[in-house]
């Protein structure tokens, strides 16, 4: 997963970076690069399902495969969140690798947090603390059920 959260960075940034010189260069590149999705190998795709879908209230979308081993999520304009059931061995996660998403107020995520006896901590690994960014953005750091790192923000853009 790691190595595929990091192509996917890096062809962003290479393309993005690249595209001004494609478009001097009269190049028919047919435009910009966006994120389409991001897949999460998961070992109960019932249980991450509903961690996402009831927890995070991200909204389920169709999934071309209907197999009962993916579950699809929009999360943005024309990106997706993938769960792909497999997951074969347990896998310790950096948080340096996360997924993030941003809510209106961190200080209500966290009543959530705590309401749903989640542990979250802040970048420092601080238990029960947020993190507050020099830009004033509050985040806090949390797993979901199968040990994927997930960052909370209240960042406007």
């Amino acid at each position: 997963m790691k190595y595929l959260v990091c192509l996917c960075l890096a062809s962003c940034l290479f393309f993005k970076n690249n595209q001004a010189f494609a478009q001097t260069a009269g190049s028919t590149s047919g435009g910009p690069t966006w994120l389409n999705h991001i897949a999460l190998h998961v070992n109960d795709l019932k249980t991450t399902t509903s961690f996402y879908e009831n927890f995070l209230q991200l909204k389920q979308i169709p999934e071309p495969f209907k197999d009962g081993l993916h579950t699809w999520f929009t999360v943005g304009e024309k990106a997706h969140l993938h769960l792909i059931q497999g997951k074969k061995r347990e896998t310790s996660y950096d948080k340096g690798e996360h997924l993030c998403f941003s809510v209106a107020s961190v200080e209500d995520f966290i009543a959530r947090l705590n309401k749903a006896n989640i542990k979250f901590e802040n970048w420092a690994g601080k238990p029960q603390e947020y993190t507050l960014r020099t830009d004033g953005v509050k985040q806090v750091y949390f797993q979901d059920p199968d040990g994927h790192w997930i960052e909370v923000n209240d960042a406007k853009e």
